[in-house]
């Protein structure tokens, strides 16, 4: 049995979602993270369980071919990228295989899997950063999580977010600072400054800055700051606060204010003029996002006469992209301000063949069956959590002649494809694609039809 401190070799023969290396010592799995596969390494065991182990690289023997030197000072301590440390080509060959092996493992289902569609951009191509703020030697710091903890690794310029954010978070963090206004404490639940939430249109350029406090009537202390942000960076339209006052790890809460300018931004997602709140979800890669939806439309096989129905449809940006394919659209979104956003959107955009109702997936499913609805193609982009089992049941018994299922999380997706073809709609195909390179995060297609 190996034993806590141990120095034992590794060949590094694969990668778990985790992002970690897998080795095996003594018939036993040993986690590494930062390695890659085909590393040699002597590893230091520092966590034993009975049938695996995590360790760390102790030293590194033989070099993987696909290893590379990181490029970011502080890959090794931040959380925020897994795969840094060796070729883009390598990460998306384990990203296929992470979906592959889901689908098999978790589904036990045997369909077609198309190449994964890589990322042109693979640095600079977020819209959208969460930067935690923390009080560090009596001064206000943001950066992102470390790995596993909520101890924050301070860098305000992040190689997967616009160079513009890390000017934004400085004078931030320089008015914060200048003003003595307090960051949150996660432990005490004291302090106002949780987050700096900063979102940019890809087409538009137009940014919005949203401050997460915990109280917006001790937030205005930020009103002059705003102010100032709006006449010395022109592309910031909107200053917000947002109020988040309850202890956990959700960022942001529903009450917002907007300090100055616009209440929302404006950006282009597939031809469509998108309007976006704080609030909104809206795909944080937005020109790989497109091809995402290409994809999607592509597997949904639109002619024009369709009743296409979107379920979790957020901002209403995947149905709104497909609404000028299909008869009617029926957008479903249990968020209220993204329904909001996702009306808002059509009517921006000329789209009268669309409804967007607001309220649970599975609930409005079970409706919208029982008012005699059976849509043509249902698509589905459900949470990392993924569908419920009501709402892949409804789903089923509208009879569509297509489901396409898109999902963050290859796990859940899986999960519930395996579900839906015990309820007769069977996975045909599949394509992975990568909207989060250096993350651990693959995004996924499937095409189910009916057997």
């Amino acid at each position: 049995m190996l034993k806590k401190n141990e120095i034992v070799q590794l060949t590094i023969t694969g990668m778990t979602n985790e992002g970690n290396g897998v080795g095996r010592a003594e018939g036993i799995a040993v986690f590494v993270p930062l390695t890659a596969v085909g590393d040699i390494i002597d590893c230091k065991i520092v966590k034993v369980n009975k049938s695996y182990c995590y360790g760390i690289v102790y030293k590194l023997v033989s070099s993987s071919g696909e290893r590379i030197v990181p490029d970011c000072f502080v890959y090794e301590k931040c959380g925020g990228c897994s795969f840094r440390h060796f070729s883009y080509s390598e990460e998306l060959r384990i990203k296929q295989e992470m979906v592959e092996a889901s689908f098999e493992r978790i589904g036990g289902l045997s369909l077609d899997y198309e190449p994964i569609l890589g990322c042109d951009r693979i640095d600079r191509y977020r819209n959208k950063a969460q930067y935690p703020v923390a009080e560090v030697n009596g001064r206000a710091v943001c950066g992102f999580y470390s790995r596993r903890s909520h101890r924050v690794v301070e860098q305000s310029d992040c190689l997967l977010q616009p160079e513009c954010f890390s000017k934004i978070v400085d004078k931030c963090l320089q008015y914060t600072n200048q003003n003595r206004i307090p960051a949150y404490d996660e432990l005490s639940g004291q302090g106002l400054l949780r987050h700096i939430y900063i979102r940019r249109g890809e087409y538009s350029g137009e940014i919005m800055l949203c401050l997460v406090v915990t109280s917006i009537k001790e937030g205005m202390v930020f009103k002059p700051f705003a102010d100032v942000m709006l006449r010395e960076l022109p592309d910031i339209k909107s200053v917000v606060l947002n109020e988040n006052n309850r202890r956990g790890n959700a960022i942001l809460g529903s009450r917002l204010k907007t300090l100055a300018g616009a209440d929302t931004i404006e950006d282009i997602m597939c031809s469509n003029r998108i309007r976006l709140s704080p609030l909104s979800f809206y795909q944080v890669n937005t020109l790989q996002a497109e091809k995402l939806y290409e994809l999607a439309a592509e597997y949904a096989g639109l002619t024009g006469s369709e009743l296409l129905l979107d379920l979790y449809c957020g901002a209403g940006t995947i149905g709104l992209s497909m609404a000028g394919r299909v008869k009617r659209l029926i957008g479903v979104e249990v968020v209220e301000a993204a329904i909001e956003n996702a009306r808002e959107n059509a009517r921006l955009n000329g789209i009268s063949n669309s409804e967007f109702i607001c309220g649970d997936a599975g609930r409005i499913a079970e409706i919208l069956y029982q008012r005699g609805e059976r849509p043509d193609v249902i698509i589905a982009d459900p949470a990392r959590k993924g569908c419920t089992r009501d709402t892949l049941e409804y789903m089923a018994k509208m009879e569509p002649d297509r489901i396409v299922m898109i999902s963050c999380n290859h796990a859940t997706a899986a999960r519930d494809c395996a579900i839906l073809a015990e309820l007769g709609y069977i996975p045909k195909k599949c394509r992975a694609v990568d909207l989060f390179p250096r993350s651990t995060h693959v995004e996924c297609v499937v095409l189910l039809s009916r057997s």
